[in-house]
């Protein structure tokens, strides 16, 4: 049987982390390379770390990702995809297309570069914790075919994207990690994806400086505490190991115990 210790370990795997230049996906390279990973990184800066290599990408510009996608050479064991921004940025529809819309494409473009024992790994949030009852959305812009079809949907559906965009992309997340699992479990690729809660990232300032720092601060927060990237990425890091070797289609919810508390409410009502 084996160790713990091994089954946790990326000795000689080789790794593709999106969003490598800062926040969870920065912390999460370190923390890959610590494990003996080989980790290639994408970007659209290149990050302060010595990655094993490093290429550049534009997760809006289905061009970039295509072209980033085509240096990107086989076998992948794991592909982390990190890279994401929040509805502070004000663009509700740039906000869809990077965070879904690109991640899927630049998704379906390295899949068939894994084989057995490889895994997808993504980023959802606890913004789309509510993903069951706003189904219909997500699963109507899962239903696009590209990220151009994908943009036609935003253009035509503006009420889905009202709330700043960020909820939708996460939910479409959740929903792309669910709908893959049967069909990539049957080429022994697993798919799961991480909830976060509120984490001191870049995406975390943005928020700030667009909503001011009571939208943060008035989240339940029962451990008292914001999260800090390296627990996010440890997260990560656990799915994409052998530790997690039987884990697919799920979320993770990293969020400090915040979904706890409203089912914890809930059973109060009785």
């Amino acid at each position: 049987m084996a160790r713990i210790d091994d089954l946790l370990r990326y000795d000689g795997r080789r790794v593709v982390v999106t969003g490598c230049a800062s926040g969870i996906g920065a912390q999460l390279c370190e923390q890959l390379i610590d494990l003996g990973a080989v980790v290639v990184g994408l970007d659209v800066r290149r990050p302060a770390a010595e990655l094993s290599e490093f290429v550049e990408i534009d997760l809006a510009d289905a061009g970039s990702i295509d072209q980033a996608a085509s240096v990107i050479n086989g076998p992948i064991d794991a592909l982390f995809n990190v890279a994401g921004v929040s509805s502070g940025i004000g663009n509700p529809l740039l906000v869809v297309t990077i965070n879904f819309l690109g991640t899927r494409q630049l998704t379906e473009a390295l899949l068939p570069k894994l084989g057995p024992g490889s895994s997808v790994n993504l980023v959802s949030s606890l913004a789309a914790a509510n993903y069951r009852e706003n189904l219909p959305q997500a699963a109507a812009l899962l239903a696009t075919g590209s990220m151009a079809e994908g943009i036609d949907w935003c253009h035509a559906n503006p009420d889905a994207l009202a709330d700043g965009g960020y909820r939708l992309s996460k939910e479409a997340i959740i929903g792309y990690t669910v709908t893959n699992a049967v069909p990539l479990g049957a080429r022994g690729i697993r798919i799961n994806c991480s909830g976060p809660g509120v984490t001191e990232t870049p995406i975390l300032d943005q928020l700030r400086s667009a909503y001011g720092p009571s939208l943060l601060d008035d989240i339940p927060k029962p451990l008292g505490r914001v999260s800090n990237p390296a627990e996010q990425a440890a997260v990560l890091v656990f799915l994409g190991s052998q530790a997690a070797g039987y884990i697919t289609g799920q979320v993770i919810w990293a969020d400090g115990g915040n979904i706890a508390a409203r089912q914890a409410a809930d059973y109060e009502k009785g």
